[in-house]
């Protein structure tokens, strides 16, 4: 595939996507999945990226795809698509190595693959931004973080395997990657072997193609702590099941450790052996589930202090309030709100934030109800949530309450009748009083003005 000269300016363009890429999904998936990625050419608002497998450019699509063509558009206004292709050269580079890796090590069992193939080899990267230091614990995952630290400070298996599981970007990884290092640092005699379930089924394949199985055996079956990331990846991988059944039994009954990463518990992995399954589930599991709103400002704040950034209080907590989904979406938010004012200058403020994460918001909005607003108003002035139905007419109450019903009126379809019946039964003149009130307060009180934009911003799809 021939690649195109390309212009000085096109050359930097490129360079600030992937640069904003990589701030945003960090350096291991960075060197994994992005750094690969060529540029071929931009021509008539089409952009042409290669990469070398197949795999690499369905993965690619999966999960950066929309991004890509985001970014790229932020920084050309004529690009309308994104087009991502396999390099047939170097997709032919790489069979033309694995078949002279077989021609190499013909004999089965004779050892050989080892010699490429090291045991030290067999261990993805680990990031090392991925401590126990760094990450932030709350109710969500104070089982799963105090059964890791467990594990990484005993130098026997306290409990085997230990199988954590939760939805995508909650902090499975980080934990599995915390492992490892501390591991490493206090028991350097300890062979650690960190990957994923598809890496582990490369390097299975991979031995059954050179015929040199035993390796393959004698390499994983020798660590004293195997961690595999993503399980769920082998579901319906019957060969590569048996393979992992049969290591797993032979490091726990030899008390190594095993640490397994899912998206589910072990009894709801379709796909997998029911008598593997079961033998998952023999251990500890542990839930991570999704962050609470503390654990999500706690997260912000550690996050902006690595960066070296100053972030307003009522950006923390809009961001904390609004991205909700995982831990990896709210760091990554912050990381384009972070980059974006580096690079376009201007300070970072409720309004830059709403603008740069506008389809990060949309994604996240919801329908909101009357009760959501009482709770959230309540919250912020620091009153009881009943008192917005209660008959208490105390300022502290009555202007709290008067707000609610403000911003029942702006964000919602409900009548004046409906919002009065949510706020304990009053008439729809009492609404109709309230939201002119909170309207001539807004137009005198500027700190009061910021409060209600605060709020509106908040709690607005």
């Amino acid at each position: 595939m021939v690649v195109q000269n390309l212009d000085p300016v096109t050359t930097q363009e490129w360079a600030r996507v992937r640069g904003i890429l990589r701030s945003e999904v960090g350096e291991a998936a960075y060197r994994s999945w992005l750094k690969p990625l060529k540029l071929l050419s931009v021509d008539d608002g089409r952009v042409e990226i290669s990469v070398p497998t197949q795999f690499m450019r369905d993965w690619v699509i999966s999960h950066y795809g929309d991004r890509l063509r985001q970014l790229w558009i932020s920084q050309n206004s004529t690009v309308k698509s994104v087009e991502i292709r396999v390099d047939l050269g170097a997709q032919s580079k790489i069979i033309r190595s694995i078949d002279r890796d077989r021609k190499q090590f013909p004999a089965r069992g004779s050892g050989k693959l080892a010699e490429v193939v090291k045991s030290s080899d067999l261990c993805s990267p680990l990031d090392t931004r991925f401590k126990f230091s760094d990450y932030i614990v709350g109710k969500s995952n104070e089982l799963a973080y105090a059964a890791a630290r467990r594990i990484a400070d005993s130098e026997s298996a306290p409990f085997n395997p230990l199988f954590l599981y939760g939805g995508v970007g909650l902090g499975k990884t980080h934990l599995m990657h915390a492992i490892a290092i501390h591991t490493r640092d206090k028991f350097p005699e300890k062979k650690v072997v960190y990957l994923t379930a598809e890496k582990f089924m490369y390097h299975f394949v991979r031995a059954l193609r050179v015929k040199d199985t035993v390796s393959f055996k004698e390499n994983f079956r020798s660590v004293d702590l195997l961690m595999i990331d993503d399980l769920q990846f082998i579901n319906g991988k019957d060969a590569t099941q048996e393979e992992f059944f049969h290591t797993f039994n032979d490091l726990v009954d030899n008390k190594r450790q095993v640490v397994i990463a899912a998206d589910k518990p072990p009894s709801d992995l379709d796909g997998m052996e029911e008598r593997l399954r079961s033998r998952l589930g023999c251990g500890l599991v542990a839930d991570i589930h999704a962050t609470s709103r503390d654990l999500r400002l706690k997260i912000i704040e550690a996050k902006a202090a690595r960066l070296g950034t100053q972030i307003p209080p009522k950006v923390k907590e809009f961001l904390s309030h609004r991205i909700k989904s995982n831990v990896r979406e709210l760091e990554g938010a912050l990381n384009r709100v972070v980059v974006h004012s580096s690079l376009v200058g201007g300070e970072i403020s409720l309004e830059s934030c709403q603008e740069v994460l506008a389809d990060l918001l949309r994604a996240n909005s919801r329908r909101l109800t009357i009760e959501e607003i009482q709770k959230r108003v309540s919250e912020h002035f620091n009153i009881r949530a009943a008192d917005m139905c209660s008959a208490r007419r105390a300022r502290v109450v009555a202007r709290p309450r008067q707000v609610a019903m403000y911003l029942s009126k702006q964000l919602t379809a409900r009548s004046l009748p409906e919002i009065g019946r949510k706020f304990g039964g009053r008439d729809h003149t009492t609404v109709m009083h309230a939201v002119k009130k909170v309207e001539e307060l807004r137009g005198v009180d500027p700190s009061f003005d910021e409060d209600i934009d605060m709020l509106r911003r908040l709690l607005e799809n």
